[in-house]
């Protein structure tokens, strides 16, 4: 969460699961698209022998759409291959990897990066090189060099693709217990003392592909937007991961190989939707569909599960948004269509009135610098962050948790009045791997020997 392990079908396949999709505009080079997309959720840093890498059977992209329909206009392709140096050997390395062409490192992997646009294939680079993972000091000493080293620079666009540390913050273990935010435990139907957030995903990992690309390469008319109410300042960003249509098991090896056409298995524009709003006989459906196919799951955004269930769970808190009754327009704007002009002040993100889940960035409002940055994005009044695209920093379970609560009905509905504690919500967490001032923008993954494995507290057991 946003987007681990939220469907049952690819909560099994962890090598193709999109955990996150983060899409800005690049505070140091602001004429630039950051677009980072995150597989492999919730990886433990000691988790070997067999350390997480991306799968050669799975085919990931990063589609942009710049034409207003929700398709993939232009579509980053990427491709892993692995190689094992010495079959007979059952280490991940044998030595110190200071480089990342060591003789140490048995099982290094590289990628292929193909653009498709307009239906024409080019490819970018092959045998691209993806750093180990943060094994421990004496096998992967000077790991921040290391994986710098893995950026490469092809057709005006650096990319990277390998582990890096899940800046997303959550307390999964609170809301998952019926709902539960710890800082407001005591308006709970169930109550307890209130405490602070825990970040479940502290010192976990992910697997990113990352971009930096400039943006009169994204755009419809391959310019540099200055107008941001121009209808064509805005692009549609998502991710997808698609295998084999079959998967064939060998017995005599042990091993599969997948035949027959590619299919999707996940994709993630915006977070939190198929995690919180779709429900779960429709979970794997939406993970195999197109964004230009959303309006089919509309009416989970226009009456999502969680705002009928926050009355419920917290008695007497939310009696307005338990009278409010009407489709929830804020919530399309925010997730299916784009904000249009005249929503909030100087702003838009509209792409037109299709249906469709994936992030809008408006690349005609420049970035605001990090340290000047409202990690409630919109809501707090930084048009550079959430739902403009997304940054890394992001509050995201705060923002979407007050849009749900009705802080953003006012926008399309001003008669309607927001409950107090509304604008107030938060799981009561931050992020223990905030973002960094530079590309990839993630810090390095978290070690397997720098870190100590958690404690269950037996006290609230």
């Amino acid at each position: 969460m946003s987007s681990h392990r939220e469907a049952p079908e690819i909560s099994q396949d962890p090598a193709a699961d999109n955990t996150d999709v983060y899409a800005f505009v690049s505070p140091d080079k602001p004429d630039t698209v950051t677009i980072i997309a995150n597989f492999l959720p919730l990886q433990q840093p000691y988790g070997g022998p067999n350390f997480y890498e991306f799968s050669d059977d799975v085919r990931y992209r990063i589609h942009i759409s710049n034409q207003g329909t929700a398709q993939g206009d232009l579509i980053y392709e990427f491709l892993f291959e692995t190689t094992v140096r010495n079959p007979d050997s059952f280490l991940y390395n044998t030595g110190p990897i200071e480089t990342l062409d060591s003789e140490n490192w048995n099982r290094p992997q590289t990628y292929t990066i193909t653009k498709i646009e307009n239906g024409r294939r080019s490819v970018l680079g092959r045998g691209l090189p993806v750093p180990p993972v943060n094994v421990g000091p004496r096998s992967t000493p000077n790991y921040g060099e290391l994986a710098r080293s893995a950026r490469r620079l092809r057709n005006r666009t650096w990319f990277f693709a390998g582990q890096r540390a899940d800046a997303f913050n959550v307390d999964l273990g609170s809301i998952f217990d019926l709902g539960a935010l710890r800082p407001f435990n005591e308006a709970h139907l169930i109550p307890m003392a209130a405490m602070d957030g825990v970040n479940s995903v502290q010192a976990t990992n992910v697997h990113s592909i990352a971009m930096q690309v400039p943006i009169d390469m994204i755009t419809r008319f391959k310019n540099q937007p200055t107008n941001r109410f121009s209808p064509h300042a805005t692009v549609g960003v998502w991710a997808t991961a698609s295998r084999r249509q079959s998967r064939m098991q060998d017995p005599a090896t042990g091993t599969s190989v997948g035949t027959g056409p590619w299919v999707q298995v996940s994709r993630l524009g915006n977070p939190l939707v198929n995690e919180v709003l779709i429900p779960m006989g429709q979970k794997d459906r939406w993970n195999a569909g197109r964004p230009a196919a959303d309006a089919a799951f509309r009416e989970y955004v226009d009456s999502p599960e969680l705002a009928r269930l926050l009355p419920v769970l917290y008695p007497d808190v939310f009696p307005n948004l338990a009278a409010y009754d009407k489709p929830r327009a804020d919530l399309n704007a925010i997730l299916h269509t784009g904000i249009p002009r005249g929503v909030v002040p100087e702003f838009q993100n509209f792409t037109g009135a299709t249906q469709a889940d994936m992030l809008r960035l408006n690349v005609a409002i420049p970035p605001t610098q990090p340290e000047d940055q409202n990690p409630f994005g919109v809501v707090g009044g930084d048009l550079a962050g959430f739902p403009n695209g997304r940054r890394v920093n992001d509050d995201i379970v705060g923002i979407e948790l007050r849009a749900v609560a009705g802080v953003t009905i006012p926008l399309v509905d001003p008669e309607y009045t927001p409950d107090e504690t509304a604008s107030q919500l938060t799981d009561g967490t931050q992020s223990a791997a905030p973002g960094t001032d530079s590309f990839p923008y993630l810090q390095d993954p978290s070690g397997g020997y720098q870190t100590r494995p958690g404690t269950v507290d037996e006290g609230e057991n």
